[in-house]
């Protein structure tokens, strides 16, 4: 099977497509209604290339224009909504979740694990705990986030030794796990007892336990957390309260699950080969 890096000189790479979706990407929170000028600086390529990507999407009704600004429409929503209905699991989770919310009285939220970073699928919020808004589509980094931090554990010690070694880590509070040793035993602590619990490394005051769902093959296929405020017992409220109400609510899922015949989605980066 080629590499990433090998695949990009194959006859099979098209460069376009790959600069068009560099573009769509270019879109964020921060910025979402960018010029071209402010889309070339960002992704790193030329006004020309990334002005036929912008005409390109806006001619296919995934981009608009007002003046010199550029803005997503709602039919990006299309691709986002294609992936999570076959997904199905979204559906299957939803009633047990909102059951553990508010059980605990805390928001939970369900992620998978894509490259490095974790996508939410199923958000139940309670009330907003981060400065940024969480929702369904909503990205962290896995190495800081304990619904990461499972899925990274479920991956066999070849595996996670290329996902560390292929990623860089920065702090992202005074809190944050970022040295690669450090991570690496972190995350092997949590591949032994079952979940991860992660406090003020996202953002100063919010802490989080996680705990794997699995497929009826014992796959890690998405993660499954409680979200709290930080406080002096928080570890231990988390331990007591939450952990407890997880378990119940992975069981749910994955009796769920296996009721339904539901079965993982195969992603793989390397199709071509």
């Amino acid at each position: 099977m080629a590499s990433p890096a090998s695949f990009i000189n194959s006859p099979d790479y098209i460069q376009s497509l790959d600069r068009g979706l560099q573009v769509l990407r270019a879109f964020n929170r921060e910025r979402p209604r960018p010029t071209l000028s402010e889309i070339a600086a960002q992704i790193r390529l030329s006004r020309a290339v990334v002005r036929r990507g912008l005409l390109t999407l806006q001619h296919l009704g995934y981009v608009a224009l007002q003046g010199r600004h550029f803005f997503l429409t709602p039919r990006v929503l299309e691709l986002g909504y294609s992936y999570l209905s076959s997904l199905d699991l979204t559906e299957l989770a939803q009633e047990a979740m909102e059951k553990l919310s508010q059980g605990v009285g805390e928001s939970c939220s369900m992620a998978v694990l894509d490259g490095s970073e974790i996508v939410y699928v199923v958000r139940v919020p309670v009330r907003r705990l981060m400065s940024v808004a969480l929702g369904v589509g909503a990205r962290l980094p896995a190495f800081a986030a304990s619904m990461g931090r499972v899925l990274l554990a479920d991956k066999s010690d070849r595996d996670l030794a290329v996902w560390l070694r292929e990623n860089t880590f920065r702090p992202i509070t005074a809190h944050t796990l970022y040295k690669t040793r450090s991570l690496k035993a972190e995350i092997l602590r949590v591949r032994r007892q079952g979940y991860a619990f992660v406090s003020q490394e996202l953002e100063p005051g919010l802490c989080s336990i996680a705990v794997p769902i699995r497929s009826a093959t014992g796959q890690a296929v998405c993660g499954l957390n409680v979200s709290m405020r930080y406080s002096d017992d928080v570890r231990a409220v988390a331990l007591k309260k939450m952990l407890p109400a997880l378990k119940r609510a992975r069981q749910s899922i994955e009796e769920a699950m296996s009721r339904s015949g539901w079965q993982p989605l195969t992603v793989s980066r390397n199709a071509h080969g």
